[in-house]
């Protein structure tokens, strides 16, 4: 039987049960070029009264890196208290397996993450492991274009380290693809990926002890608000870790709901993916 979600009118209807956010960035409060202005005076009137807001990225750089492009797409300070990223989990990762060597899958953009972590780098054939923070060129690869580079991994029997276990994020208005889309590919060819963003613990656990310090108390995990637009990752990783979750429709799952009958639409799709929320907007707004 599926379990019907709660369709508040905005964030301002349930915020008094709840002491922090955990918020996703790409498809709640950007979609990489504009940021989304609902969203951004949501979080902000979170935190007017009181709310502790974190932003809970699956990006595969360090958290320092993020108030940049927050700037850049009008995501302004007022909207959150700190960032955790999937690079931060990623960076204490790639500590433990340094000095490797590993292999480096991804762009020069993300070459920040490797910064203090030890980590040395090799061609393939020397390689101890891969270091995947996404496609060389994501705006013309497809995970197709590196069939080879996997398969010639796989021979090898390398693990793999996932910095982003995103498959795709919008960027305006088209879908590119992210390091999940590799790494789900590679562990199809029977090989160990690690990963460390959502909906995997790590990011989680860092997060509870940024929150913690914020609240200078223990983090209580019912008094935490998970808010997020992907099912395999904001979604599937909240309802893991036991976390009451604000579902945005209005996504990467957008062309999923037709909007004849919104909370039957939300919980049905919820239910499809084997996982579930407590709540459902189509967009975030206060």
């Amino acid at each position: 039987m599926t379990d019907f979600v709660e369709t508040p009118s905005g964030l301002g209807d349930i915020a008094g049960r709840y002491d922090a956010v955990l918020c996703d960035v790409w498809g709640v409060v950007h979609n990489g070029r504009i940021a989304f202005l609902e969203a951004m005076r949501a979080l902000t009137e979170f935190r007017k009264n009181g709310g502790i807001v974190v932003m809970l990225t699956n990006a595969p750089r360090p958290s320092s890196e993020i108030p940049a492009q927050f700037k850049k797409v009008g995501v302004p300070g007022e909207a959150w208290d700190d960032i955790v990223t999937s690079g931060d989990a990623t960076r204490a990762l790639l500590a433990q397996w340094a000095p490797g060597p590993a292999f480096k899958l991804g762009p020069p953009k993300d070459d920040r993450l490797y910064d203090g972590t030890g980590m040395n780098f090799a061609p393939l054939e020397k390689a101890k492991l891969i270091s995947c923070t996404g496609f060389y060129d994501d705006n013309r690869e497809t995970p197709d274009d590196y069939d080879q580079l996997l398969a010639a991994a796989a021979a090898l029997n390398l693990p793999m380290i996932c910095a982003n276990p995103d498959k795709v994020v919008h960027f305006g208005d088209r879908l590119i693809y992210c390091a999940g889309a590799l790494a789900q590919n590679y562990a199809a060819l029977g090989q160990k990926v690690i990963y460390t963003g959502k909906p995997h613990e790590a990011i989680y656990q860092l997060s509870y002890e940024r929150l913690s310090a914020l609240l200078k108390k223990p983090a209580e995990k019912s008094r935490i608000l998970a808010i997020g637009d992907g099912l395999p990752t904001d979604i599937l990783g909240a309802a893991r870790e036991g976390l009451d979750c604000l579902f945005i429709t209005g996504g990467i799952h957008d062309d999923q709901i037709a909007g004849d009958d919104f909370a039957a639409e939300a919980s049905q799709l919820l239910s499809d993916h084997q996982t579930h929320a407590r709540y459902a907007m189509t967009t975030l707004r206060w």
